[in-house]
């Protein structure tokens, strides 16, 4: 099977605090690229942002109007060959009933996909607070405060323990560890925007990147012939 993989596009309701920052006409030409390409797209969570609206408190109000704002592309992503996995700036989605992990099995390899918001314990323990956080990151990005917005990011990578090294990295410990216990043999996730292919033992990590900020950062994967690769251009 041949899967394309992308994640945190953020895609919200345009302006300033929208993190987006593709044209949609471009960006469905990128869609049609993966389409041609690949059997299925999987939608790897943090699709819509929700959590960044004028006033806190209503992401399903914030979905149907960041919905609306790309609805050629919300359009694409309804056809039966996308799979969409929510994430924890889309949680609304996934109370509406889309899943939180997705399972794929082929041939002798079994595939966990999931967002990866589960290993954040800000967002397990403190949900509100997190939220809180990237709803005053919306403003921050309003106001023009574009260093302060990038500071604060790196500071919030560190707090998770994020890294491109892949033996200094705890998130891609907590995928392994997971991949471990579950007895999946590769783990695909998302949520720290750091795209990454690393082999853990005779377990395999990866990371789609993000689609944000006028990315394109996608993972292509052959479970045939069990290659897998970061793309960061189409």
């Amino acid at each position: 099977m041949e899967i394309a993989v992308i994640s945190d596009l953020h895609l919200g309701t345009g302006g300033a605090a929208d993190g987006f920052g593709h044209d949609d006409g471009e960006f469905l030409k990128f869609l049609t690229f993966l389409e041609k390409n690949f059997e299925k797209v999987v939608l790897l969570g943090d699709i819509w942002e929700t959590l960044t609206g004028r006033l806190p408190g209503d992401p399903a109000q914030e979905l149907r109007l960041a919905r609306e704002s790309h609805p050629e592309i919300a359009s694409r992503f309804e056809r039966s060959n996308y799979l969409y996995v929510h994430g924890n700036h889309d949680l609304i989605a996934g109370v509406q009933g889309t899943p939180d992990e997705l399972v794929i099995k082929t041939g002798d390899t079994r595939i966990l996909f999931t967002h990866g918001h589960q290993n954040d314990q800000l967002v397990q323990r403190r949900r509100w607070l997190s939220e809180l956080g990237v709803w005053l990151g919306g403003w921050i990005r309003r106001l023009g405060l574009g260093a302060l917005y990038r500071l604060l990011n790196e500071l919030d990578e560190k707090r998770g323990g994020l890294s491109l090294d892949s033996t200094r990295c705890s998130f891609q410990k907590w995928a392994m560890d997971l991949a471990t216990e579950r007895q999946f043999d590769v783990m695909v996730t998302g949520h720290t925007h750091l795209a990454a292919n690393a082999l853990h033992g005779d377990r395999l990590f990866l990371n789609s990147g993000s689609c944000s900020e006028g990315q394109f950062s996608f993972l292509s994967m052959d479970t045939a012939r069990a290659n897998y690769a970061v793309n960061t251009s189409f």
